[in-house]
C-alpha cells in the first residue's frame, strides 16, 4: 500500500505528468510507429491531471484519493 499512498500524493501526481510527457517526447522523436508510444504515454498524463491512479484499484483503493487537511 505504500506504493499506492505514493501514487496518490502530490510526489506520485508528479511522476505520473513527468512519465506521461517522456513518453510522448520520445514516441514524438522516434517517429513511425512510436507514435503509438506517445498515444500510451497520454494515460499517464492524463491520470495526473484529473489526479486519479490507475493502479489503485488493483490493490483495492478508489481511483481518487480522499485528501485529509
Amino acid at each position: 500500500m505504500a506504493f499506492i499512498r505514493f501514487m496518490e500524493s502530490t510526489a506520485g501526481r508528479l511522476t505520473r505528468g513527468a512519465a506521461g510527457l517522456i513518453l510522448i517526447a520520445l514516441g514524438a522523436w522516434l517517429g513511425g510507429a512510436g507514435w503509438v508510444l506517445a498515444l500510451v504515454g497520454l494515460i499517464p498524463l492524463g491520470a495526473a491531471l484529473f489526479d486519479v491512479c490507475l493502479a489503485a484499484p488493483l490493490f483495492h483503493a478508489p481511483l481518487r484519493a480522499v485528501h485529509r487537511t
